[in-house]
């Protein structure tokens, strides 16, 4: 009898998948008043990455590594930038006007 078993790259592409539907779902149950404390714990877990992708970079594994650690890097900066903005202008928000 022949067992079927996957590949190691449809194995992934499920997983992938599956995190995707799943991350979805989590997102669109979160309350709008739960959103700012999940961005700034978004922008902590970037932060960690973009240690990360520093120590990757400067690694000296190589001039491939050195480039990929660098666009990590990039990425990494763009995104805890971008958070802390839309956290910022989400705060903003909750600011009560001031009186004249």
């Amino acid at each position: 009898m022949e067992t079927t078993t996957l590949t190691i790259p449809v194995l992934q592409l499920y997983v992938f998948i599956l995190a995707g539907f799943v991350g979805y779902l989590v997102i669109t149950k979160v309350p709008a008043l739960l959103h700012t404390p999940l961005m700034s714990a978004t922008n902590a877990i970037s932060g960690i990455s973009l240690v990360g992708s520093l120590v990757a970079a400067g690694g000296g594994q190589g001039a491939l590594a050195t480039v990929l650690g660098f666009l990590a890097v990039t990425a990494a900066t763009v995104n805890v930038v971008g958070g802390f903005m839309i956290t910022d202008r989400m705060l903003k928000m909750f600011k009560r006007q001031e009186r004249k």
